[in-house]
Protein backbone atom coordinates (compact mmCIF):
# COMPACT_ATOMS: atom_id res chain seq x y z
CA UNK A 1 0.00 0.00 0.00
CA UNK A 2 0.76 3.34 -0.80
CA UNK A 3 3.07 5.38 2.10
CA UNK A 4 1.04 8.54 1.35
CA UNK A 5 -2.15 7.51 1.13
CA UNK A 6 -3.72 11.03 -0.15
CA UNK A 7 -1.75 10.92 -3.20
CA UNK A 8 -3.06 12.00 -6.05
CA UNK A 9 -2.37 12.29 -10.04
CA UNK A 10 -3.82 14.29 -12.43
CA UNK A 11 -3.29 12.67 -16.32
CA UNK A 12 -5.49 14.47 -18.85
CA UNK A 13 -4.73 11.63 -21.24
CA UNK A 14 -5.50 8.96 -19.01
CA UNK A 15 -8.79 10.89 -18.47
CA UNK A 16 -9.52 11.58 -21.14
CA UNK A 17 -9.61 7.79 -22.37
CA UNK A 18 -11.54 6.39 -19.76
CA UNK A 19 -13.81 8.74 -19.16
CA UNK A 20 -17.31 6.66 -19.82
CA UNK A 21 -20.71 5.69 -18.25
CA UNK A 22 -20.35 3.90 -15.08
CA UNK A 23 -21.88 3.13 -11.54
CA UNK A 24 -20.74 5.26 -8.35
CA UNK A 25 -20.61 1.23 -6.63
CA UNK A 26 -22.41 2.75 -3.70
CA UNK A 27 -23.60 -0.60 -3.73
CA UNK A 28 -22.83 -4.38 -5.91
CA UNK A 29 -24.63 -5.22 -7.82
CA UNK A 30 -25.68 -1.62 -8.29
CA UNK A 31 -29.35 -0.55 -8.06
CA UNK A 32 -30.23 -0.99 -11.32
CA UNK A 33 -30.05 -4.74 -10.76
CA UNK A 34 -32.76 -4.92 -8.74
CA UNK A 35 -35.80 -6.40 -9.98
CA UNK A 36 -39.84 -6.59 -9.30
CA UNK A 37 -39.36 -10.45 -9.65
CA UNK A 38 -38.29 -10.77 -6.11
CA UNK A 39 -40.11 -12.14 -3.21
CA UNK A 40 -40.42 -10.63 0.30
CA UNK A 41 -39.73 -13.77 2.28
CA UNK A 42 -35.80 -13.24 1.51
CA UNK A 43 -35.84 -9.69 2.80
CA UNK A 44 -37.44 -11.13 5.81
CA UNK A 45 -34.89 -14.27 5.91
CA UNK A 46 -31.84 -12.25 5.39
CA UNK A 47 -33.52 -10.06 8.40
CA UNK A 48 -33.45 -12.91 10.62
CA UNK A 49 -29.84 -13.87 9.83
CA UNK A 50 -28.76 -10.58 11.16
CA UNK A 51 -30.56 -11.09 13.71
CA UNK A 52 -28.28 -14.54 14.56
CA UNK A 53 -25.60 -13.22 13.95
CA UNK A 54 -26.00 -9.77 15.91
CA UNK A 55 -24.99 -8.14 12.64
CA UNK A 56 -24.87 -3.95 13.56
CA UNK A 57 -27.53 -1.93 11.71
CA UNK A 58 -27.26 1.59 9.98
CA UNK A 59 -30.76 3.10 9.56
CA UNK A 60 -32.01 5.50 6.83
CA UNK A 61 -34.99 7.83 7.11
CA UNK A 62 -36.01 9.26 3.66
CA UNK A 63 -37.61 12.42 3.89
CA UNK A 64 -38.86 13.33 0.21
CA UNK A 65 -40.23 17.28 0.54
CA UNK A 66 -38.69 19.80 -1.11
CA UNK A 67 -40.17 23.45 -1.44
CA UNK A 68 -38.51 24.42 -4.76
CA UNK A 69 -36.89 22.02 -7.55
CA UNK A 70 -32.89 22.23 -7.99
CA UNK A 71 -32.39 21.88 -11.72
CA UNK A 72 -29.45 19.74 -11.38
CA UNK A 73 -30.86 17.39 -8.54
CA UNK A 74 -31.58 13.64 -9.74
CA UNK A 75 -32.92 12.52 -6.26
CA UNK A 76 -36.30 11.14 -5.77
CA UNK A 77 -38.48 13.82 -4.27
CA UNK A 78 -41.78 15.23 -4.03
CA UNK A 79 -41.79 19.25 -4.73
CA UNK A 80 -44.31 21.02 -2.79
CA UNK A 81 -44.66 24.32 -0.82
CA UNK A 82 -47.75 22.76 0.95
CA UNK A 83 -46.35 22.00 4.53
CA UNK A 84 -49.70 19.78 5.58
CA UNK A 85 -48.10 16.63 3.30
CA UNK A 86 -45.28 16.13 5.87
CA UNK A 87 -48.08 14.81 8.81
CA UNK A 88 -49.33 11.81 6.63
CA UNK A 89 -45.59 10.76 5.20
CA UNK A 90 -44.27 10.70 8.50
CA UNK A 91 -47.47 8.34 9.74
CA UNK A 92 -46.52 5.94 7.17
CA UNK A 93 -42.87 6.37 7.85
CA UNK A 94 -43.46 5.97 11.00
CA UNK A 95 -45.03 2.57 10.68
CA UNK A 96 -42.63 1.80 7.94
CA UNK A 97 -39.89 1.96 11.27
CA UNK A 98 -42.62 -0.35 13.53
CA UNK A 99 -42.70 -2.86 11.19
CA UNK A 100 -38.87 -3.14 9.95
CA UNK A 101 -38.51 -3.30 14.21
CA UNK A 102 -40.76 -5.91 14.79
CA UNK A 103 -38.67 -8.37 12.38
CA UNK A 104 -35.45 -6.65 14.12
CA UNK A 105 -33.47 -7.98 17.13
CA UNK A 106 -33.46 -5.04 20.03
CA UNK A 107 -30.26 -6.47 20.87
CA UNK A 108 -28.62 -5.25 17.31
CA UNK A 109 -27.09 -1.70 17.68
CA UNK A 110 -27.38 1.37 15.50
CA UNK A 111 -23.87 2.03 14.18
CA UNK A 112 -25.29 4.68 11.84
CA UNK A 113 -28.01 7.19 11.27
CA UNK A 114 -29.01 9.00 8.73
CA UNK A 115 -31.75 11.08 7.67
CA UNK A 116 -31.76 12.47 3.74
CA UNK A 117 -34.11 13.67 0.98
CA UNK A 118 -35.32 15.71 -0.24
CA UNK A 119 -35.35 18.01 2.47
CA UNK A 120 -35.13 16.88 6.24
CA UNK A 121 -35.33 19.97 7.22
CA UNK A 122 -38.88 21.01 5.52
CA UNK A 123 -40.10 19.24 8.90
CA UNK A 124 -40.90 21.29 11.80
CA UNK A 125 -39.53 21.49 15.36
CA UNK A 126 -42.49 19.07 16.29
CA UNK A 127 -41.56 16.65 13.46
CA UNK A 128 -38.31 16.41 13.81
CA UNK A 129 -38.87 15.67 17.53
CA UNK A 130 -41.64 13.19 16.49
CA UNK A 131 -39.56 11.04 13.90
CA UNK A 132 -36.44 11.05 16.55
CA UNK A 133 -38.39 9.76 19.41
CA UNK A 134 -40.17 6.73 16.86
CA UNK A 135 -36.49 5.64 15.98
CA UNK A 136 -35.29 5.71 19.19
CA UNK A 137 -38.42 3.87 20.64
CA UNK A 138 -37.25 1.28 18.58
CA UNK A 139 -34.07 0.78 17.80
CA UNK A 140 -31.10 1.39 20.57
CA UNK A 141 -28.64 3.49 18.97
CA UNK A 142 -24.60 3.10 20.08
CA UNK A 143 -22.77 5.59 22.04
CA UNK A 144 -20.28 6.26 18.98
CA UNK A 145 -22.82 6.19 16.24
CA UNK A 146 -22.70 8.36 13.27
CA UNK A 147 -25.75 10.53 13.31
CA UNK A 148 -25.99 12.87 10.05
CA UNK A 149 -28.25 14.56 8.01
CA UNK A 150 -28.77 17.00 4.93
CA UNK A 151 -30.00 20.27 5.19
CA UNK A 152 -30.69 22.72 3.25
CA UNK A 153 -30.09 25.95 4.17
CA UNK A 154 -32.03 28.36 2.51
CA UNK A 155 -34.83 26.63 4.82
CA UNK A 156 -32.59 26.17 7.42
CA UNK A 157 -33.28 27.87 11.21
CA UNK A 158 -31.13 28.34 13.94
CA UNK A 159 -33.76 26.40 16.15
CA UNK A 160 -33.63 23.29 13.77
CA UNK A 161 -29.73 23.59 13.96
CA UNK A 162 -29.85 23.52 17.87
CA UNK A 163 -32.71 21.00 18.38
CA UNK A 164 -30.92 18.44 15.93
CA UNK A 165 -27.77 18.82 17.78
CA UNK A 166 -29.75 19.00 20.96
CA UNK A 167 -31.47 15.28 20.23
CA UNK A 168 -27.97 13.63 19.10
CA UNK A 169 -27.11 14.31 15.67
CA UNK A 170 -23.59 15.02 15.66
CA UNK A 171 -23.01 15.13 12.15
CA UNK A 172 -24.41 17.19 9.11
CA UNK A 173 -23.84 18.34 5.21
CA UNK A 174 -25.74 21.00 3.41
CA UNK A 175 -25.48 21.95 -0.33
CA UNK A 176 -23.67 24.56 -1.67
CA UNK A 177 -23.22 23.48 -5.43
CA UNK A 178 -21.59 26.83 -6.39
CA UNK A 179 -21.35 30.38 -4.43
CA UNK A 180 -21.97 32.68 -8.17
CA UNK A 181 -24.91 34.50 -8.30
CA UNK A 182 -25.58 33.59 -12.14
CA UNK A 183 -24.84 29.53 -11.62
CA UNK A 184 -27.28 29.60 -8.59
CA UNK A 185 -29.91 31.13 -10.10
CA UNK A 186 -29.51 29.37 -13.62
CA UNK A 187 -30.09 25.62 -11.47
CA UNK A 188 -32.76 27.50 -8.76
CA UNK A 189 -30.76 27.39 -5.98
CA UNK A 190 -30.21 30.45 -4.92
CA UNK A 191 -28.24 30.88 -1.36
CA UNK A 192 -26.85 34.29 -0.62
CA UNK A 193 -23.16 34.31 0.60
CA UNK A 194 -24.10 35.95 4.35
CA UNK A 195 -26.65 33.09 4.55
CA UNK A 196 -24.07 29.94 4.08
CA UNK A 197 -21.76 31.66 6.58
CA UNK A 198 -24.84 32.38 8.94
CA UNK A 199 -26.02 28.89 8.60
CA UNK A 200 -21.93 27.35 9.14
CA UNK A 201 -21.75 29.68 12.34
CA UNK A 202 -25.12 28.28 13.90
CA UNK A 203 -23.89 24.60 12.97
CA UNK A 204 -20.12 25.86 14.50
CA UNK A 205 -22.01 27.34 17.50
CA UNK A 206 -24.10 24.17 18.32
CA UNK A 207 -21.30 21.68 18.33
CA UNK A 208 -21.40 19.15 15.29
CA UNK A 209 -18.35 16.68 15.24
CA UNK A 210 -18.33 16.91 11.72
CA UNK A 211 -19.64 19.12 8.44
CA UNK A 212 -19.80 18.08 4.93
CA UNK A 213 -20.31 20.66 2.37
CA UNK A 214 -21.51 19.50 -1.58
CA UNK A 215 -19.75 21.27 -4.18
CA UNK A 216 -21.00 20.57 -8.19
CA UNK A 217 -19.25 21.61 -11.26
CA UNK A 218 -20.28 21.56 -14.49
CA UNK A 219 -23.43 23.42 -14.14
CA UNK A 220 -24.46 26.36 -16.39
CA UNK A 221 -21.81 29.07 -16.21
CA UNK A 222 -19.33 27.76 -14.63
CA UNK A 223 -15.51 28.72 -15.54
CA UNK A 224 -12.34 27.69 -14.25
CA UNK A 225 -12.29 31.29 -13.02
CA UNK A 226 -15.55 31.32 -11.29
CA UNK A 227 -15.49 27.93 -9.52
CA UNK A 228 -11.80 28.99 -8.24
CA UNK A 229 -13.45 31.66 -6.10
CA UNK A 230 -15.86 29.01 -5.18
CA UNK A 231 -13.05 26.88 -3.66
CA UNK A 232 -11.76 29.62 -2.00
CA UNK A 233 -14.77 30.76 -0.16
CA UNK A 234 -15.75 27.06 0.63
CA UNK A 235 -12.14 27.33 2.03
CA UNK A 236 -12.99 29.87 4.29
CA UNK A 237 -16.18 28.01 5.19
CA UNK A 238 -13.39 25.46 6.80
CA UNK A 239 -15.73 22.55 6.34
CA UNK A 240 -14.18 18.95 7.41
CA UNK A 241 -15.46 17.39 4.40
CA UNK A 242 -16.18 18.61 0.78
CA UNK A 243 -17.75 16.28 -1.79
CA UNK A 244 -17.16 17.84 -5.38
CA UNK A 245 -19.36 15.84 -7.75
CA UNK A 246 -19.85 16.21 -11.59
CA UNK A 247 -23.09 17.37 -12.73
CA UNK A 248 -24.74 14.93 -14.98
CA UNK A 249 -26.45 16.12 -17.87
CA UNK A 250 -29.17 13.84 -18.49
CA UNK A 251 -32.14 15.49 -19.81
CA UNK A 252 -33.68 12.34 -21.26
CA UNK A 253 -33.76 10.75 -17.77
CA UNK A 254 -34.56 14.39 -15.75
CA UNK A 255 -37.54 16.12 -17.66
CA UNK A 256 -36.36 19.36 -15.38
CA UNK A 257 -33.00 19.34 -16.78
CA UNK A 258 -34.52 19.21 -20.54
CA UNK A 259 -36.98 21.93 -19.63
CA UNK A 260 -34.74 24.48 -17.96
CA UNK A 261 -31.25 24.01 -18.39
CA UNK A 262 -29.92 25.07 -21.86
CA UNK A 263 -27.13 22.89 -22.58
CA UNK A 264 -25.34 26.01 -24.37
CA UNK A 265 -24.51 27.77 -20.68
CA UNK A 266 -22.45 24.19 -19.96
CA UNK A 267 -19.09 24.32 -19.49
CA UNK A 268 -17.29 21.94 -22.46
CA UNK A 269 -15.86 18.66 -21.74
CA UNK A 270 -12.28 20.47 -21.88
CA UNK A 271 -13.35 23.40 -19.79
CA UNK A 272 -14.90 20.42 -17.15
CA UNK A 273 -11.54 18.57 -17.07
CA UNK A 274 -10.01 22.09 -16.31
CA UNK A 275 -12.24 22.92 -13.17
CA UNK A 276 -11.79 19.45 -11.73
CA UNK A 277 -7.95 19.55 -12.18
CA UNK A 278 -8.22 23.09 -10.45
CA UNK A 279 -10.70 21.87 -7.74
CA UNK A 280 -8.06 19.21 -7.08
CA UNK A 281 -5.24 21.11 -6.71
CA UNK A 282 -7.24 23.85 -4.94
CA UNK A 283 -7.50 21.45 -1.93
CA UNK A 284 -5.04 19.23 -1.94
CA UNK A 285 -3.00 22.35 -1.52
CA UNK A 286 -4.74 23.96 1.36
CA UNK A 287 -5.22 20.78 3.84
CA UNK A 288 -7.66 18.54 2.50
CA UNK A 289 -6.69 14.91 1.86
CA UNK A 290 -8.38 13.51 -1.38
CA UNK A 291 -10.23 10.25 0.01
CA UNK A 292 -11.63 9.14 -3.16
CA UNK A 293 -14.62 8.99 -5.73
CA UNK A 294 -15.61 13.66 -4.85
CA UNK A 295 -14.50 13.17 -1.87
CA UNK A 296 -12.17 15.60 0.28
CA UNK A 297 -11.65 15.63 4.39
CA UNK A 298 -9.08 17.36 6.33
CA UNK A 299 -6.19 14.27 7.98
CA UNK A 300 -7.32 14.67 11.00
CA UNK A 301 -11.44 13.97 10.19
CA UNK A 302 -12.21 10.47 10.77
CA UNK A 303 -13.09 9.79 7.22
CA UNK A 304 -9.16 10.36 6.59
CA UNK A 305 -7.77 8.59 9.81
CA UNK A 306 -9.86 5.36 8.66
CA UNK A 307 -8.21 5.15 4.91
CA UNK A 308 -4.61 5.85 6.70
CA UNK A 309 -5.83 2.66 9.08
CA UNK A 310 -7.15 0.58 6.00
CA UNK A 311 -10.94 1.12 8.02
CA UNK A 312 -12.91 2.80 5.64
CA UNK A 313 -16.05 1.23 4.18
CA UNK A 314 -18.67 2.52 2.00
CA UNK A 315 -22.34 1.91 1.54
CA UNK A 316 -25.51 4.12 0.36
CA UNK A 317 -24.62 6.96 2.70
CA UNK A 318 -21.18 7.36 1.15
CA UNK A 319 -18.02 6.71 2.76
CA UNK A 320 -18.04 5.43 6.38
CA UNK A 321 -16.14 4.62 9.27
CA UNK A 322 -18.38 2.01 10.65
CA UNK A 323 -18.01 -1.67 10.00
CA UNK A 324 -20.20 -3.83 8.20
CA UNK A 325 -23.44 -3.44 8.87
CA UNK A 326 -27.30 -4.19 7.42
CA UNK A 327 -28.72 -0.97 6.29
CA UNK A 328 -32.61 -0.44 7.03
CA UNK A 329 -34.02 1.78 5.52
CA UNK A 330 -37.72 3.82 6.13
CA UNK A 331 -39.61 5.74 3.38
CA UNK A 332 -40.16 6.02 -0.15
CA UNK A 333 -37.78 4.86 -2.69
CA UNK A 334 -35.24 4.18 0.38
CA UNK A 335 -32.84 1.02 -0.42
CA UNK A 336 -32.41 -1.48 2.31
CA UNK A 337 -29.16 -4.00 1.91
CA UNK A 338 -28.48 -6.91 4.12
CA UNK A 339 -25.51 -8.98 3.87
CA UNK A 340 -26.95 -11.17 0.39
CA UNK A 341 -30.06 -9.50 -0.03
CA UNK A 342 -30.92 -5.63 -1.25
CA UNK A 343 -34.37 -4.13 -1.26
CA UNK A 344 -36.30 -0.68 -2.56
CA UNK A 345 -39.20 0.53 -1.30
CA UNK A 346 -41.91 2.04 -3.95
CA UNK A 347 -41.05 5.12 -5.41
CA UNK A 348 -44.13 6.93 -5.55
CA UNK A 349 -46.60 8.52 -2.28
CA UNK A 350 -49.44 6.47 -3.73
CA UNK A 351 -48.19 3.06 -3.73
CA UNK A 352 -45.75 4.03 -0.60
CA UNK A 353 -49.03 4.48 1.41
CA UNK A 354 -51.10 1.33 0.14
CA UNK A 355 -48.92 -1.08 1.58
CA UNK A 356 -48.66 0.98 4.75
CA UNK A 357 -52.58 0.84 4.55
CA UNK A 358 -52.79 -2.77 3.99
CA UNK A 359 -50.44 -3.34 7.29
CA UNK A 360 -47.31 -4.91 4.00
CA UNK A 361 -43.88 -3.81 3.43
CA UNK A 362 -43.81 -1.56 0.79
CA UNK A 363 -41.09 -2.97 -0.98
CA UNK A 364 -41.62 -2.69 -5.10
CA UNK A 365 -38.15 -4.60 -5.77
CA UNK A 366 -35.31 -6.30 -4.74
CA UNK A 367 -32.48 -8.67 -5.84
CA UNK A 368 -30.78 -12.02 -3.68
CA UNK A 369 -27.00 -11.72 -3.73
CA UNK A 370 -25.23 -14.79 -4.63
CA UNK A 371 -21.51 -16.26 -3.30
CA UNK A 372 -19.75 -14.71 -6.61
CA UNK A 373 -21.89 -11.10 -6.41
CA UNK A 374 -20.49 -11.10 -2.66
CA UNK A 375 -16.92 -11.58 -3.54
CA UNK A 376 -16.75 -8.93 -6.21
CA UNK A 377 -18.88 -6.71 -3.85
CA UNK A 378 -15.77 -7.24 -1.63
CA UNK A 379 -13.09 -6.92 -4.00
CA UNK A 380 -15.11 -3.55 -5.44
CA UNK A 381 -15.53 -1.81 -1.58
CA UNK A 382 -11.71 -2.54 -1.30
CA UNK A 383 -10.70 -0.56 -4.23
CA UNK A 384 -12.85 2.16 -3.76
CA UNK A 385 -12.02 2.53 0.16
CA UNK A 386 -8.44 1.33 0.66
CA UNK A 387 -7.30 1.51 -2.80
CA UNK A 388 -5.50 -1.47 -3.21
CA UNK A 389 -6.54 -5.48 -2.29
CA UNK A 390 -4.64 -8.20 -0.74
CA UNK A 391 -5.44 -10.92 -3.00
CA UNK A 392 -4.67 -13.53 0.08
CA UNK A 393 -6.73 -11.90 2.75
CA UNK A 394 -9.36 -12.39 0.24
CA UNK A 395 -8.89 -15.75 -0.60
CA UNK A 396 -8.59 -17.13 2.89
CA UNK A 397 -12.02 -15.31 3.97
CA UNK A 398 -14.00 -16.75 1.03
CA UNK A 399 -11.89 -19.89 0.82
CA UNK A 400 -10.77 -19.71 -3.11
CA UNK A 401 -7.95 -21.79 -2.26
CA UNK A 402 -10.26 -24.49 -1.98
CA UNK A 403 -11.37 -23.80 -5.29
CA UNK A 404 -8.96 -21.96 -7.22
CA UNK A 405 -6.63 -19.10 -5.95
CA UNK A 406 -7.61 -15.29 -7.29
CA UNK A 407 -5.87 -15.25 -10.27
CA UNK A 408 -7.31 -18.39 -11.27
CA UNK A 409 -10.88 -17.15 -10.35
CA UNK A 410 -10.79 -14.12 -12.01
CA UNK A 411 -8.70 -14.92 -15.28
CA UNK A 412 -11.30 -13.82 -17.53
CA UNK A 413 -10.49 -10.14 -15.82
CA UNK A 414 -6.61 -10.48 -16.17
CA UNK A 415 -6.51 -8.93 -19.74
CA UNK A 416 -8.39 -5.90 -17.84
CA UNK A 417 -6.26 -5.20 -15.09
CA UNK A 418 -3.01 -5.41 -17.46
CA UNK A 419 -4.12 -2.84 -19.48
CA UNK A 420 -4.87 -0.99 -16.66
CA UNK A 421 -1.69 -1.69 -15.22
CA UNK A 422 -0.01 -1.00 -18.69
CA UNK A 423 -1.66 2.69 -18.57
CA UNK A 424 -0.44 3.04 -14.88
CA UNK A 425 -3.44 2.88 -13.13
CA UNK A 426 -2.47 0.06 -10.96
CA UNK A 427 0.33 -1.89 -10.01
CA UNK A 428 0.03 -5.58 -9.96
CA UNK A 429 2.17 -8.07 -8.20
CA UNK A 430 1.28 -12.18 -6.81
CA UNK A 431 -0.63 -10.75 -3.76
CA UNK A 432 -1.19 -7.62 -4.31
CA UNK A 433 -3.35 -5.16 -6.68
CA UNK A 434 -2.59 -1.24 -5.82
CA UNK A 435 -4.18 1.84 -7.35
CA UNK A 436 -1.44 4.40 -8.62
CA UNK A 437 -2.02 7.77 -7.65
CA UNK A 438 -3.36 8.30 -11.16
CA UNK A 439 -5.33 5.50 -10.94
CA UNK A 440 -7.41 6.98 -8.34
CA UNK A 441 -9.35 9.64 -9.91
CA UNK A 442 -10.51 6.64 -12.01
CA UNK A 443 -11.07 4.65 -9.69
CA UNK A 444 -14.68 3.90 -10.77
CA UNK A 445 -12.84 2.34 -14.17
CA UNK A 446 -10.73 0.06 -12.35
CA UNK A 447 -13.79 -1.78 -10.09
CA UNK A 448 -15.70 -1.93 -13.26
CA UNK A 449 -13.35 -5.09 -14.15
CA UNK A 450 -14.50 -6.69 -11.77
CA UNK A 451 -18.31 -5.82 -12.52
CA UNK A 452 -20.31 -8.48 -13.66
CA UNK A 453 -23.49 -6.83 -14.80
CA UNK A 454 -21.74 -3.99 -16.62
CA UNK A 455 -21.92 -5.43 -20.09
CA UNK A 456 -25.64 -5.70 -19.22
CA UNK A 457 -26.17 -2.18 -18.75
CA UNK A 458 -27.57 0.56 -20.39
CA UNK A 459 -24.98 3.46 -20.62
CA UNK A 460 -27.70 6.10 -20.17
CA UNK A 461 -28.19 4.88 -16.99
CA UNK A 462 -25.03 5.87 -15.25
CA UNK A 463 -23.03 9.51 -14.83
CA UNK A 464 -19.30 10.35 -16.38
CA UNK A 465 -16.81 8.68 -14.33
CA UNK A 466 -15.37 12.13 -14.69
Amino acid sequence: MFTDVSAVEFNADLLHKYNQPLSRYTSYPPATELSADFHEVDFRAAIATGNYKQTPLSLYCHIPFCESACYFCGCNTVITQLKSVADPYLDALIRNIEQMAALTSDRRPVNQLHWGGGTPNYLSLAQIERLWTALNQHFTLADNAEVSIEVNPAYLSREQVMLLRQLGFNRISFGIQDFDPQVQVAVNRIQPEALLFEVMGWIREAGFESVNVDLIYGLPYQTRQTFRETLTKTRALDPDRIAVFNFAYVPWMKPTQKKHIDPATLPDPEAKLEIFHMTIDELTTHGYQFIGMDHFAKPQDELAIAQRQGELHRNFQGYTTQPESDLLAFGMTAISMTHDVYVQNHKSLKDFYQAIERDRLPIAKGVNLNRDDVIRRTIIMELMCQFQLDKAALEAKYHLSFDTDFDEYFAPEQAELQALAADGLVRLSPNHIEVTPAGRLLIRNIAAVFDTFLHRQLARQFSQSV
